[in-house]
């Protein structure tokens, strides 16, 4: 796999083009579970070159990002700001009122959180169309949807997500995804790319660190980042909202992206991987 960029000029402030020609940073804060002073880490998480903030209505986060963003002197139109509907959610009237607990006018883009139990939830779908036509987003995907999830939705409504976001790493990963996913032009956005600290052990993993005189952690922030996959890595310390974006200063050699692609073994933190 080849730099998403070139490596002498990836940065924190890269983005990537999505299907409709919205540009996409191309890694992020997540903030799951972090409800614990989360606009003064999210400000701090600005000032160091995070652009992409993901946020969810059950995360409790929409309140603190508010803040950060009233607080930011960074214009509004240089945020990336992710937020998700639930799967019991009237998601036309769910965009808005989440984006108005963040005191914005719009989210850039705006996720179904996870397919509901009784199919792809294309009412969910047809209510973010509304919402994206009426302003509330720029764009509009999923999150946890496998193929045929997505396929429900396209034969629905001939609406293409433009992001399946989905836990992703070189522990647990999908190569029909992937595949599929290249084909449809969706990008493959990645929750939980550190295995929430997990696999951070792992003998071969540790070995690729090592050789690159890099944490564990960095290489896999560095893996995704070159095959296009976009991490949205946790993190509410200080040292790691640095670590995690001290990534652009090498690329991992082919040989070496091979051994972590081998690690594979549909592994996911949570017990499965949905989409699988």
């Amino acid at each position: 796999m080849t730099c998403l960029v070139s490596c002498l000029t990836m940065n924190p402030n890269s983005t990537l083009n999505l299907r409709t020609g919205n540009a996409i940073p191309i890694m992020g804060l997540g903030t799951w579970q972090l409800t614990r002073d989360t606009a003064e880490t999210i400000l701090y998480a600005l000032e160091q070159g995070y652009r992409l903030i993901d946020a969810s209505s059950d995360y409790g986060t929409h309140p603190g990002i508010g803040e950060a963003i009233k607080k930011t002197e960074i214009p509004r139109e240089e945020l990336y700001i992710v937020t998700k509907v639930e799967e019991t959610d009237n998601a036309h009237e769910a965009s808005q009122a989440y984006i108005q607990e963040m005191g914005l006018e719009f989210a850039d883009l705006i996720l179904i959180h996870r397919p509901p139990r009784t199919g792809a939830g294309v009412g969910l779908w047809k209510g973010l169309i509304e919402a994206r036509n009426d302003g509330f987003a720029r764009d509009i995907g999923v999150s946890n949807y496998s193929i045929e999830q997505i396929e429900q939705l396209i034969s629905a409504t001939g609406e293409v997500p433009v992001i399946n976001q989905i836990e992703w790493s070189p522990f647990g990963y999908s190569n029909e995804m992937y595949k599929y996913c290249q084909e449809k032009d969706i990008i493959i956005q990645t929750y939980s790319p550190l295995t929430r600290t997990k696999r951070l052990g792992d003998e071969t993993l540790n070995h690729v660190a090592a050789k690159y005189e890099k944490t564990p952690a960095r290489i896999l922030i560095r893996w995704n980042l070159q095959r296009k996959t976009l991490p949205i890595p946790k993190a509410n310390q200080k040292m790691h909202l640095e670590e995690n974006l001290d990534v652009f200063d090498f690329e991992i050699k082919a040989e070496d992206m091979e051994l972590l692609n081998k690690l594979n073994e549909e592994y996911s933190c949570l017990g499965v991987l949905p989409y699988v």
